[in-house]
């Protein structure tokens, strides 16, 4: 029963941020922004005024103290328009979310400058990279870059290793070696690396 009520509540975040995600903005959130677009495929500047929110408590009711202590994926209940934004990255090169960013301001008013990315009239939804944030009437703007240091607080023993963070975590590596890199088993692995030598 317990997988069922969280596929179903899986399903309801997923349809939701659709909708909400998808809207073609009447409002310019450019004006002010400092953030960098990267080069990136329909990038734009934004900035705005929101509340840090738990998506999963937001969208379906499934609340948690502290907005799940880092284990939920959090978003922005945007000021202007009371729109609810999917946020899936920091300022960081790597991949990197924002839950460690957005954290420290659960359910609080901030600020935050990023960028929105996906044109909502093509693909009828976007998604933010938030780069800078503050807690509404702050002086000071904090970069969102706060992963890479709560990853090695929680994984010492790898942290000071070569190579990406992924190819070190111990999650990532334990479910490499119980599904294979594709998540198909060692066995499909192996059929690829022969074909593809």
């Amino acid at each position: 029963m317990n997988i069922v009520k969280t596929l179903a509540r899986t399903a309801s975040v997923s349809i939701a941020l659709a909708l909400t995600a998808s809207i073609a903005y009447a409002e310019d959130f450019s004006k002010g922004s400092k953030a960098k677009e990267f080069g990136l495929n329909e990038a734009v500047q934004s900035t705005f005024s929101a509340k840090v929110v738990d998506l999963l408590c937001e969208v379906a009711g499934d609340c948690t103290d502290n907005c799940g202590n880092g284990t939920r994926q959090l978003g922005l209940v945007r000021d202007a328009d009371n729109r609810l934004i999917s946020v899936l990255k920091n300022a960081q090169f790597q991949f990197n979310g924002p839950a460690e960013d957005l954290l420290l301001y659960c359910n609080k008013k901030v600020d935050v400058d990023g960028i929105m990315i996906g044109d909502p009239e093509e693909h009828n939804t976007q998604f933010y990279m938030v780069q800078f944030i503050k807690e509404e009437g702050a002086a000071d703007w904090n970069k969102a870059n706060q992963w890479t240091k709560k990853w090695k607080e929680r994984n010492p023993e790898v942290a000071e290793g070569k190579g990406p963070w992924f190819r070190r975590d111990p999650r990532v590596v334990k479910q490499i070696e119980a599904k294979g890199h594709f998540g198909l088993g060692k066995e499909a692995d192996i059929k690829f690396a022969k074909e593809n030598q």
